[in-house]
């Protein structure tokens, strides 16, 4: 029996069969690409698998700084770093558009409770017939 297969499903755990070692590349300025390279539980290079690029950048927005995290099909580094750019605006887009959302989701969900407002506190000389 695996070691993953032990593991209880509410206790994180690492599959060996899964595992990538990480290359990270930076210009310092807009952000990282990170190289996946697929390994076996050795270490040793996994080239049953596809080696996987990721983008990393971040906005900044009222709330502090966004992480924008994203795929980049491409065949080696030189093709994720020509896609980076228009992959990250792709993904800020997206991403704006689903905060807009979730605020308007937010702003309309009033709650007011069963049977309309509680009668207010206190007497004045107006009385509702």
């Amino acid at each position: 029996m695996s070691s993953l297969a032990r593991a209880r499903p509410d206790e994180p755990g690492i599959d060996p069969s899964e595992l990538y070692r990480e290359d990270v590349y930076t210009d310092r300025k807009v952000g990282t690409i990170r190289r996946l390279t697929p390994v076996q539980a050795d270490a040793s290079d996994d080239t049953t698998r596809e080696i996987v690029y990721v983008g990393e950048t971040q906005v900044m927005t009222n709330m502090g700084a966004l992480p924008i995290v994203f795929e980049i099909p491409a065949k080696d580094l030189k093709e994720a770093a020509e896609q980076f750019g228009p992959l990250a605006k792709q993904t800020i887009e997206r991403t704006m558009r689903e905060l807009q959302e979730l605020r308007r989701e937010q702003a309309s969900s009033l709650v007011i409770p069963k049977g309309g407002m509680p009668p207010l506190p206190g007497g004045g000389k107006i009385q509702m017939p």
